[in-house]
């Protein structure tokens, strides 16, 4: 798709710089600069989750408190606001695996003061919530300069494959996570951001034994000022009437998104279940996401853009309805199986599509400015979502909802924008060579 989104096709859609001749092929298994890339990314994800999704239920075991809950799970999401953007200038603007490290070394001093609070029995709600924004903003330097990378690793035909396996790879870290993190805060609540510090610590071992460039070698060098590249990456956004729309569509989603998990963790607290039951819920929607990554590409291949935006949106609307009636942790976590394979096949498709149509020189720059539209108002979905559940109970949030996400799927189709892009070069079914 071009940035006026013409049916003319699109010239070197993904860049690389690797050797283009099919016999020079490296399989991504034996490729060993992106394996270290893919594990040390996967150690970064697991320490990075593990303590999100202890920070809300450090809060609510000690304060009882959903407005509280919603204030530091607001405080890990505030960064995709605020930081996103600056951040994927500073991904094309310098050194990506140099921004990677020292987001790992931020991440271990982070980790440590929450670690050291804990064991001293010294917790404190600002303390959390400044931890929390701040290794969340490291974590979006790290992520966007990895995906960045990506494609500079592995051979252009090669990149839906090592897409599809990255998104695996995340889903399997939340599938991991989540229980993992709520097992160990039942046992020892400080044993978690201990977890974390080793992650980070591997993962930045594994860093710096990478031998090639993050960036492509015909890059333009950085222009000035920094709002100017910024403003660059947004006008290019702007100028994809698809991405624009569905990012917008997307949003608004994961706003409800957020209010669907804390809803999730009011239910097994109210309910009397231990929190390592929320964990265990929660890994059924990574298991979901695992197998809607893996399975991306042959949806891709049967249906256009359209179709799974529209579509997506309808089984996310079903998905959330059962939360008002339903307490019991296994109906609950077939529920966030099934969002979860919706995400991870959504997740996937989006990448490859942006990737497609987007310049290396500019894509840290678009990849920040979409996580920004996708997920930059999810703080105020769960200040909202806190401030509901207290004031209305979960039934009667439950309900509102279902309805909201009931109008995205209208709007969606409805949108002129979401309808014309099957007329894209990318926009429709994805050629079968391009699994």
């Amino acid at each position: 798709m071009s940035a006026t989104q013409s049916s003319e096709p699109v010239k070197n859609p993904v860049e690389s710089p690797v050797e283009s001749s099919v016999e020079n092929i490296v399989p991504l298994g034996r490729n060993r600069d992106f394996m270290l890339l893919w594990t040390g990314a996967g150690f970064t994800s697991l320490g990075a989750m593990l303590t999100m999704t202890v920070y809300p239920l450090l809060v609510l075991w000690q304060t009882s408190s959903t407005v509280a809950t919603g204030l530091i799970a607001a405080a890990t999401s505030l960064p995709h606001l605020l930081v996103q953007v600056p951040a994927g200038a500073f991904v094309d603007r310098f050194d990506r695996r140099r921004l990677m490290i020292f987001s790992d070394i931020g991440c271990v001093v982070t980790a440590a003061s929450v670690l050291v609070a804990v064991l001293a029995d010294a917790i404190w709600l600002p303390h959390l919530i400044i931890a929390a924004f701040v290794q969340g903003s490291l974590s979006i330097f790290y992520e966007l300069a990895e995906r960045s990378a990506v494609r500079n690793l592995v051979h252009e035909s090669q990149v839906p494959v090592a897409l599809s396996r990255n998104e695996a790879r995340m889903q399997g870290v939340n599938m991991l996570a989540n229980p993992l993190g709520s097992l160990l805060f039942s046992l020892v609540r400080w044993t978690p951001f201990l977890l974390t510090v080793v992650m980070h610590l591997v993962s930045l071992v594994q860093l710096l034994f990478i031998r090639k460039s993050f960036q492509s070698g015909d890059a333009p060098p950085p222009r000035g000022r920094l709002y100017a590249e910024i403003r660059e990456g947004v006008q290019w956004v702007w100028g994809q009437p698809f991405l624009r729309a569905a990012m917008t569509l997307i949003s608004a989603s994961n706003m409800i998104f957020m209010g669907m998990t804390l809803t999730l963790f009011a239910v097994i607290h109210d309910g009397g279940y231990s929190p390592a039951i929320v964990g265990l819920v929660v890994t059924a929607g990574g298991i979901g996401g695992v197998a809607g990554a893996m399975t991306a590409t042959m949806w891709r291949q049967r249906v256009t853009m359209r179709t799974l935006v529209c579509g997506g949106l309808f089984v996310w609307a079903i998905c959330i309805a059962p939360l008002a009636v339903v307490t019991d942790p296994w109906p609950l976590a077939a529920v966030f199986a099934l969002n979860g394979y919706v995400s991870g096949v959504f997740n996937v498709a989006g990448s490859v599509y942006t990737m497609q149509v987007t310049p290396d020189h500019l894509f840290g720059r678009v990849l920040s400015v979409m996580m920004t539209l996708g997920s930059g108002a999810n703080f105020l979905g769960s200040l909202i979502a806190g401030a509901a559940l207290s004031w209305w109970g979960v039934t009667n949030s439950v309900l509102g909802m279902t309805a909201l996400m009931g109008l995205l799927v209208v709007a969606a189709v409805l949108n002129p924008s979401v309808r014309d892009v099957v007329n894209t070069p990318h926009g429709g079914r994805l050629p079968s060579g391009g699994a």
